[in-house]
């Protein structure tokens, strides 16, 4: 079983940055494949960003790709996903994800077993 807490959210302008954390815990953090998925309302869950178990190789959705990070520290039990020049598109609950089979990493929330809470992320014109 993993438990996952996600935090960092919250009401910004046009442009702001966020650094969103999702801490993990009750397994080996390292062995994780991770992701970032959000959901707006009225809309379905996408698919944000990834990072490998392994390899710390990442995916990121094309909405996000160049204004986004995602990365880990291991030591922590950490997954932290940095938003730069964030637009009022960007505007939803953030989840974090685990717990694909075989720690692949994919763009699929049906895939992942464990999820967290989320956290809002709101961004004003």
């Amino acid at each position: 079983q993993v438990q996952l807490v996600e935090s960092g959210g919250g009401l910004v302008q046009t442009g702001d940055s966020l650094r969103l954390s999702c801490a993990a815990s009750g397994r080996t953090f390292s062995r994780l494949s991770m992701a970032w998925f959000r959901q707006a309302p009225g809309k379905e869950r996408e698919f944000v960003a990834g990072i490998h178990r392994d390899s710390n190789s990442t995916q990121y959705a094309n909405s996000v790709d160049g204004r986004f990070t995602i990365s880990r520290d291991n030591a922590e039990n950490t997954v932290y996903l940095q938003m730069n020049s964030l637009k009022p598109e960007d505007t939803a609950v953030y989840y974090c994800a685990t717990g694909s089979p075989l720690g692949i990493l994919t763009d699929v929330a049906l895939r992942y077993t464990y999820w967290g809470r989320g956290t809002q992320v709101t961004v004003s014109p």
